[in-house]
């Protein structure tokens, strides 16, 4: 019951820095910088995979974050 609570924990910190990420990402495709975003995608995109890799998130569902978010910042770029 321990390790299953520290885990939770763990889990829950974890899908909040990726929702974060994805949020900045959002956030500088809205102001349609170019610059801003990719840099933003590059960070999401480390941090989305750390959490598949972890088990936080299935591996599918991390490759469908990541493919949408790219397709967003390429229409801006």
């Amino acid at each position: 019951m321990r390790q299953n609570e520290k885990r939770r924990v763990r889990n829950a910190s974890m899908k909040t820095h990726v929702k974060t990420t994805i949020k900045e990402v959002l956030s500088a495709i809205e102001e349609k910088d170019q610059e801003k975003s990719r840099n933003a995608l590059l960070t999401a995109t480390k941090v989305i995979d750390t959490a598949a890799s972890k088990g936080v998130l299935h591996k599918n569902n991390a490759a469908r974050k990541i493919s949408r978010l790219t397709k967003k910042v390429n229409v801006v770029g």
